[in-house]
């Protein structure tokens, strides 16, 4: 992995597997005998959070459940993450008794220092760090685009009580022993960002700017998760020190990323989790790491054999994934 990330010629890909909830609820022995055939080079701090004081029901079921900072989403499907619908700041008049669920950072944090007493793996750390995704769940998605759209100034306050806990919790992590720490959001459509560019770098650029100094002043490499086509800040992304990123890349043009920036971020995954995985075949799903080895695999490390398995994709398509980035 540190070779992949240094692009200092690894002796082979990594391979990182996720799975949707409902995968593990519902087809728990297929993804055991996955896990076992294709083991994972990352593992995991063995960290939980606390349970919020406002989170109720359960967020994997179908209705309602309400999660830690008092947002409540509708669930239609079992296994899969809901919908907000009732965010709690709809209108600006608790903006002023907004509590962040500090209750969840109360835990004994040395249990992640003890991983690596059984686990040899790459160490990566996932937050709960979304700050764009956050302030939606708050506001509701129409209505802070409009907050955005016009410049509305209670929401530098909001984007201000949700950054300051993200840091504190960041905080926590950077003194943990862990080789990476992951943040994200989802930026993009399947043709272009939510917002603007320019409004990106103005209003949650800088944020970001300072989670990636934090992680990289702590020694540890920045990981960014975010779904949809965003080619535009990429460039952004490479400039604040994030070192890998999982994204969509059959969102946008594969090969001109290779041209981009080939050797200067390390492209965590994926393979096309709304097409190729649901719906084509093995020799589909081939052609497709095939097309992301051409384009960005040149041998000297920088990409990460990483895919997601939603709840109805076959088997034999996430096991193709893992076995043509076995193939020489």
């Amino acid at each position: 992995m540190v070779r992949t990330l240094t692009f200092t010629r690894p002796d082979r890909v990594p391979r990182d597997l996720w799975s949707l909830p409902g995968v593990g609820m519902f087809r728990a022995a297929e993804l055991e005998r996955m896990r076992t055939r294709y083991p994972s080079d990352f593992g995991g701090p063995g960290l939980g959070y606390g349970r919020g004081l406002a989170a109720s029901g359960d967020a994997y079921h179908r209705g309602s459940y309400t999660d830690e900072w008092g947002c409540t989403f509708e669930v239609c499907e079992e296994g899969v993450v809901g919908e907000i619908k009732r965010p709690p700041l709809s209108d600006w008049s608790g903006l002023d008794t907004l509590r962040p669920p500090r209750e969840l950072l109360e835990v004994d944090w040395s249990v992640a220092d003890r991983a690596r007493d059984t686990d040899d793996r790459f160490i990566l750390a996932g937050t709960s760090i979304r700050p764009f995704e956050r302030m939606q769940f708050l506001r509701g998605t129409e209505t802070l685009f409009m907050d955005l759209a016009s410049g509305d100034e209670r929401l530098l306050k909001l984007r201000s009580v949700v950054h300051e806990f993200y840091l504190e919790e960041l905080s926590h992590w950077v003194e943990r022993n862990v080789d990476g720490i992951s943040f994200m959001d989802d930026w993009g459509t399947q043709s272009a960002l939510l917002v603007s560019p320019a409004m990106w770098r103005e209003y949650y650029k800088p944020l970001y700017r300072e989670y990636a100094a934090m992680i990289r002043g702590s020694g540890k490499f920045a990981f960014f998760h975010s779904d949809g086509m965003i080619a535009d800040i990429i460039p952004d992304l490479v400039e604040i020190g994030v070192s890998a990123l999982n994204s969509q890349l059959f969102c946008m043009d594969i090969e001109d990323l290779g041209r981009r920036f080939k050797g200067r971020i390390t492209f965590w995954g994926e393979i096309d989790r709304q097409r190729v995985l649901p719906f084509g075949t093995p020799d589909d799903v081939r052609a497709a790491v095939r097309r992301v080895r051409a384009a960005l695999d040149d041998g000297t490390g920088g990409v990460i054999a990483q895919c997601e398995w939603g709840l109805h994709d076959p088997f034999e398509n996430v096991a193709a994934v893992f076995e043509e980035w076995s193939t020489p």
